[in-house]
């Protein structure tokens, strides 16, 4: 009988949460907890008459680690999927140490406070030393690899779509099709139309970060770092259509360097359109992406946390959302001293996840991996001490289920190549 906590209950935490109780047979048991309660239980309620899986709710603030360890001590669950904020990993991980439990996770460490002293003087040695300056990287999570290690137990980080189902592609793409790999292009192409002038597909706080940084890429095992949206390519997406996109840095560039270390060459793109990169830029011009805190009449008020507070919740964009994304990678390489072309790609329809999970295509494309990804953890298919990203395990049973539980993926062997 396995057991799990899910630390979060937002729009990818939904998903995640609603592909469990379709998976009941593996998901015996979970308990559903974040600050908000009441969101727990409404979720509770709309799935509990659906699935054979018992649901629990509680109440825990993941920023306080005595809080979660406490919960986790209740429960007692054979492993903790966070699908939290990117702020509470390294919360979320003390906890599961210090109570035995495996750890999984959508997307790397990043500091809610990127002007804390401690954290500040490790982030500008880092981007002294190896080239980039986002405030993402696994470093911090890597950091915990003898601590589980030691402990018998798995932390695997970044099981969403991408990090997640495009690192594994890499690793199905260099088991299946590649002897070497010399580039991959992660493209993450998003159709949809949600109707609002501006609103992001996620959680509008690390959107806005992650977007407006500097672009970076590695090539021969080094970053190169150029101004945010500075490089553009348009590509012609298959059921979805030609789209600008853009160079962007994204955390699955680090893992898969370092775990595919011949590879010349990564590179990730995202589509954007213009009315979005105007709203972006007007905002970041009068300070509203900023993160550090302002006075507001007599209060201490962060403006990006603000700005999320007036945007549309990415949750609640679901029925109003229509088109397809279209997220994979392109390859090239040698296969039996020949050179090859690959691209393995995804394409979802936000109607349909909709009508499935009452969800937009961006929140299920992660929810679904991570719960496939904690599914793997639990049968023990990808269970080994220590911290892993999903690229490191055998690619095959993770791309089997994508195919089973909703994100279907296809190959292309003569795709347009990025220039």
């Amino acid at each position: 009988m396995s057991r799990v906590l899910i630390i979060g209950c937002g729009g990818v935490a939904q998903v995640a949460i609603a592909k469990c109780c379709q998976n009941s047979e593996v998901f015996k048991e979970i308990m559903i907890a974040s600050r908000t309660k009441s969101k727990c239980d409404a979720v509770k309620e709309k799935l509990q008459p659906t699935t054979k899986t018992v649901i629990e709710t509680a109440h825990v603030d993941a920023d306080n680690v005595d809080e979660v360890i406490a919960l986790i001590n209740s429960y007692k669950p054979d492993a903790v999927l966070n699908v939290a904020l990117p702020y509470q990993d390294l919360t979320i991980m003390d906890a599961c140490l210090a109570c035995n439990v495996h750890y999984i996770d959508t997307a790397n460490y990043e500091p809610e406070d990127t002007n804390d002293p401690k954290w500040r003087a490790i982030y500008e040695k880092r981007c002294k030393d190896l080239g980039f300056s986002a405030y993402f990287d696994y470093s911090w999570q890597w950091a915990y690899e003898e601590k589980f290690k030691n402990a018998g137990l798995t932390a695997l980080c970044g099981t969403g779509f991408d990090p997640g189902v495009t690192s594994v592609f890499v690793a199905y793409a260099k088991k299946h099709y590649f002897d070497e790999i010399d580039t991959v292009d992660i493209l993450d192409c998003n159709g949809g139309d949600h109707g609002y002038p501006f609103a992001t597909n996620f959680n509008p706080e690390i959107n806005l970060r992650e977007v407006s940084a500097p672009g970076s890429y590695m090539e021969n095992g080094k970053w190169i770092e150029v101004p945010a949206m500075s490089i553009k390519r348009e590509y012609d997406f298959p059921e979805v259509g030609m789209k600008d996109m853009y160079l962007l840095h994204h955390e699955e560039i680090e893992a898969l360097g370092r775990n595919f270390p011949e590879i010349k060459r990564i590179r990730f793109f995202m589509t954007f359109g213009q009315s979005y990169l105007t709203h972006m830029k007007c905002l970041e011009n009068v300070g509203m992406l900023g993160t550090e805190p302002v006075e507001f009449e007599g209060n201490q008020i962060v403006p990006i946390q603000f700005l999320r507070r007036l945007l549309p919740d990415p949750a609640s964009l679901g029925p109003r959302t229509v088109g397809k994304t279209n997220i994979g990678c392109i390859f090239t390489g040698v296969k039996d001293g020949k050179e090859r072309t690959l691209y393995i790609y995804n394409v979802c329809d936000h109607q349909e996840c909709y009508k499935e999970v009452g969800s937009q295509a961006i929140s299920y494309t992660t929810g679904v991996p991570a719960m496939i990804g904690t599914m793997m953890v639990l049968k023990g298919l990808w269970k080994r001490p220590g911290v892993f990203t999903v690229e490191e395990f055998d690619p095959d049973p993770y791309m089997e289920a994508l195919n089973k539980w909703g994100l279907p993926w296809q190959v292309d062997e003569n795709p347009v190549l990025v220039d």
